[in-house]
This record gives structure tokens, C-alpha cells and sequence, in this order.
């Protein structure tokens, strides 16, 4: 079965783009193919991924219509580097669909549906959510097989992220989901060790996350280069190669290439 990986936060700012296409790169260096799904109205993947901002019908929304036939719009990215990386993007038309959703009988199970009829054929898929848990991030959901879920080393985030473990437990009960998406585990983000909140914070999750029977992925530093290189359209690996946080994917690229389970090695 393919492998599907929603990276989900109720909180804006958390690193859910950053995460995602740093997986997807890290990905495509084990030769592995990704695409990237955007359900965030933002579009924020289109600018991490240095793509020009799509019309409705090159976006997600046109698969989510009654009339789709297979077509998924996907669009190369880094192309120079890789062949390896796609892109289906969002946009603010996902607000539109997000309110016709909930008139639609098979709403929530829209993308699933289209995945089953119409398979991509990746290795892996990344479904990068909203920042808030409603129609579009149910989709997801519904779709993945499993979750990843980026916080910030706040105690505000850590409590939101709380609140959502009980919301993908129960909407994955209230959907039916059979299996249920797995949780892969939690990866702090923006790490500062400066800061006596973040490293009390980050002595103590593994823990507490340990209790519930789930992972903690080491952090992934705070870096004003993760900025530069998102406005340049680049993963951090391409924009400055030898930067040490382009290291902090690492345990979750490994965990994933487990999950997908081909024999691979990563390129240098």
C-alpha cells in the first residue's frame, strides 16, 4: 500500500511547509519519488517550491470536482536537481471548495476517493494541511496512512497539540477510518537552545509522547536560512548544501524509507 503522510499542526507558523518539503527532498536523494499535495489555501508549497502561483483548474481544486477524470495537475519542482519531486498546489480556490465540501454526500472522503480511483503512483505522498482543523484537513485524514506532526516548543503549542491528537482520534472514529492513520511521531520545531522554555520543553516531550506511544523526532533548529532559502523556492540542502540544520531531517527521512521499505541508499 502506498504511503501516505499528512503533516498536520492546529497552529499557524509550525513548520508544516518547511517540514514537508524537506522530506520530499530528502526523499528524492534516496531516489525515492514524492508528490507533494497542498490543501492550504495559502499556497505556501508553491513558493517553497519556487512555482509560479497556479490558475484554479492546475490546483487540487480541480480534483476535487465530480467531473475528474485522472488528471491530477502535477508539476515538477527543482527540476535541475531532481526528477524525482511533484507538486499538485493549492490556492485560495480551496475556500471555495472547502465550503462546497460540506454539502458534498462523500466530503470528507473526496481526495481518498480520487487516490483509490485514480492512484499516483509515488513512493510517497506528503499532504501538506491548513493550519486549522476543518474541512480541508479532514481530506487529508481520510486519505493518509499515517501523521507527522511538527510543534513549537511553546506551551501554548504543546497544549493545541494535544487538542489535536484527540481531534484525529475522534474524527478518525466519527469517518470510520479502517485502518486508522498512524501516528509517525512528533518533530519539534524551531528550536532555540538559548531559550530555557525550549530546551526545558524538549527534555520533557520525549516523555510525556513516550507515555502515549509516540515518537519524538530530534528538533529541527531555529535558522533564519530556512526563510532565505523557502524565498529562493529551495529546500535548505540546495540553497546552502553544508548547512548543519540540513542535517536535522535526517532520523525522519530514515523512519519514512523504513516505512516505504524499498532497499535504498541515500546520494551524498
Amino acid at each position: 500500500m502506498q504511503n501516505r503522510i499528512a503533516v498536520i499542526s492546529n497552529a499557524g507558523g509550525s513548520g508544516k511547509t518547511t517540514l514537508s518539503v524537506h522530506i520530499a527532498y530528502e526523499m528524492s536523494l534516496y531516489g525515492l519519488s514524492v508528490g507533494l499535495i497542498d490543501l492550504d489555501p495559502q499556497g505556501s508549497l508553491s513558493l517553497f517550491c519556487g512555482l509560479q502561483q497556479p490558475e484554479p483548474e492546475d490546483t487540487l481544486a480541480s480534483v476535487l470536482q465530480n467531473d475528474f477524470a485522472g488528471k491530477w495537475p502535477l508539476e515538477h519542482c527543482w527540476s535541475e536537481n531532481t526528477n524525482n519531486v511533484e507538486v499538485i498546489q493549492g490556492g485560495m480556490i480551496l475556500t471555495r471548495v472547502s465550503d462546497e465540501m460540506v454539502l458534498h454526500r462523500r466530503g470528507a472522503y473526496l481526495l481518498g476517493d480520487c487516490l483509490k480511483d485514480y492512484p499516483l503512483t509515488h513512493d510517497l505522498l506528503l499532504l501538506d494541511c491548513p493550519a486549522t482543523l476543518g474541512p480541508l484537513t479532514l481530506l487529508a485524514l481520510s486519505a493518509c496512512t499515517h501523521i507527522l506532526v511538527p510543534v513549537q516548543l511553546e506551551p501554548k503549542s504543546i497544549q493545541g497539540s494535544a487538542k489535536l491528537l484527540e481531534w484525529v482520534y475522534h474524527q478518525s472514529k466519527q469517518l470510520r477510518l479502517e485502518p486508522q492513520p498512524q501516528i509517525l511521531g512528533f518533530v519539534p520545531n524551531q528550536y532555540d537552545p538559548r531559550r530555557a522554555t525550549h530546551r526545558q520543553i524538549l527534555e520533557d516531550l520525549p516523555t510525556q509522547l513516550d507515555q502515549l506511544g509516540i515518537h519524538c523526532f530530534p528538533a529541527v533548529r531555529d535558522s533564519a536560512e530556512f526563510i532565505n532559502a523557502s524565498g529562493q523556492g529551495l529546500p535548505l540542502h540546495l540553497y546552502r548544501n553544508n548547512h548543519p540544520a540540513s542535517g536535522d531531517f535526517k532520523e525522519i527521512s530514515e523512519r519514512i524509507v523504513k516505512l516505504i521499505g524499498k532497499k535504498v541508499k541515500r546520494k551524498k
